[in-house]
């Protein structure tokens, strides 16, 4: 089974989306509870949302197999992201809703976690490594937007509803200042959503790892809550209607990112010829 789909753009800027996957292989689904098998914490239906990323030139890696598999957007070495907080495993163990995932005695020990690793998470993260370090070379920058969704009541992380839309950039220190006050720019003229920078989501292990603006890597984050473009309870149907109203501003966040990107490479590609 393949471990993500991936394909190339014409741009500096790269779009990941490392929850979308559904897939379970058969031998790990053998162990798994029932509730499990419907993978309700998927980020359902992002690559449609974000359908327009392609003719922007923005290249896009998404995951095919479930986080509940492995989760992409984890510390394989076992690192905290939100200290105090409740936080989920690298191969996680109950639901968001806190239901268990694995039949009881079949949960994954410390060699099959090992192999998932291997098997699942080395190959997207080694994509995502090669083409952010790829984009670079080429352009003299790159930039990662890390997508993501959940259910905007969710006890177990955060009190009431969530916000919209959660930027993260690690606190600060994935992504150029410039970078992040223009998209929160875009945010705030919405006027339609709520939004917030450095939130309850701060960027996962994706972002942070990743993000190194003195390398000119830049990294962001958005966690979307899923009640802006879809019915949030089973079977998850993705609504055109609210997806109208909520794309054209992700559609020029992203347009955003990539016009700061191509000013950053024309600058670079000028000091490269004084």
């Amino acid at each position: 089974m393949e471990a993500f789909r991936f394909q190339p753009g014409e741009t500096p800027v790269l779009l990941s989306i490392p929850h979308i996957g559904t897939a379970v292989p058969p031998d790990i689904a053998a162990t798994m509870t029932d509730a499990a098998l419907a993978v309700p914490d998927t980020d359902w239906h992002l690559d449609r949302l974000y359908h327009f990323a392609p003719a922007l030139g923005i290249g896009f890696l998404k995951a095919t197999c479930s986080r509940y598999v492995i989760d992409l957007n984890r510390d394989p070495a076992g690192g905290v992201l939100y200290p105090g907080a409740n936080n989920t495993e690298l191969c996680p163990l109950t639901s968001f809703d806190n239901q268990p995932l694995y039949k009881p005695g079949q949960e994954p020990d410390a060699a099959e976690i090992e192999r998932r690793v291997g098997a699942y998470w080395r190959p997207y993260h080694e994509q995502l490594r090669g083409e952010l370090q790829a984009l670079k070379d080429r352009f003299g920058v790159a930039v990662l937007f890390d997508a993501h969704s959940i259910r905007s009541v969710v006890p177990r992380f955060f009190d009431g509803q969530l916000t919209d839309f959660n930027l993260g950039t690690g606190g600060g220190g994935t992504a150029a200042p410039a970078l992040v006050g223009r998209l929160m720019n875009v945010l705030a003229a919405s006027g339609q959503y709520s939004s917030v920078l450095n939130g309850r989501f701060k960027g996962g292990f994706i972002t942070r790892h990743y993000g190194n603006p003195d390398d000119n890597i830049h990294t962001v984050q958005l966690e979307l809550s899923q009640r802006t473009y879809m019915d949030e309870d089973a079977p998850f149907r993705f609504r055109e209607d609210l997806a109208l109203q909520v794309r054209p501003s992700l559609e020029r966040m992203m347009s955003v990112i990539v016009e700061w990107a191509w000013e950053k490479a024309s600058t670079r590609r000028r000091g490269s010829l004084l």
